[in-house]
């Protein structure tokens, strides 16, 4: 596929989010706070894909992420592909790595853990996809998280 066939216009300079699951791309936006940026932001949903059957883009003109950023995306959209933009070309590609902690993103899912009954951020060790709470130590699969 050429560049004049894209199904998203070419961003000049920013970031690229592609093989987001159809159904987390809303979910990735919102963890990167897109909707709160004055640069032009595509988001797409339903893109057809020869690996996962359809995928969700979103391109954000003119914004390049932190490495802190990115690792937010992995409790939903561990498998997306960032592909950074100068002058129209690719020119650098990250995956998303799951850091060894979460904070402030993830709900626990103990009722009687002090973040849900205080005002403070949640704290997460992850090992192997499990994370287990810094306060209370009640494990959950990341796949199944609630996200704060």
């Amino acid at each position: 596929m050429n560049k004049k066939e894209r199904l998203v216009a070419a961003i000049e300079n920013g970031t690229v989010i592609d093989h987001i699951p159809t159904d987390k791309t809303y979910q990735v936006a919102s963890l990167l706070g897109l909707f709160g940026l004055n640069t032009p932001v595509t988001i797409g949903f339903n893109y057809p894909s020869q690996k996962v059957g359809s995928k969700g883009i979103i391109k954000v003109s003119d914004k390049f992420f932190t490495d802190d950023e990115i690792s937010r995306l992995s409790v939903v959209a561990p498998k997306v592909i960032l592909s950074i933009i100068r002058d129209y070309e690719v020119v650098e590609k990250k995956t998303v790595e799951t850091p060894a902690e979460i904070r402030g993103i993830v709900k626990c899912n103990n009722p009687k853990c002090i973040t849900n009954n205080e005002p403070m951020k949640t704290l997460f060790h992850v090992e192997d996809g499990l994370l287990t709470c810094h306060y209370c130590e009640k494990e959950q699969d990341i796949n199944k998280v609630e996200l704060v």
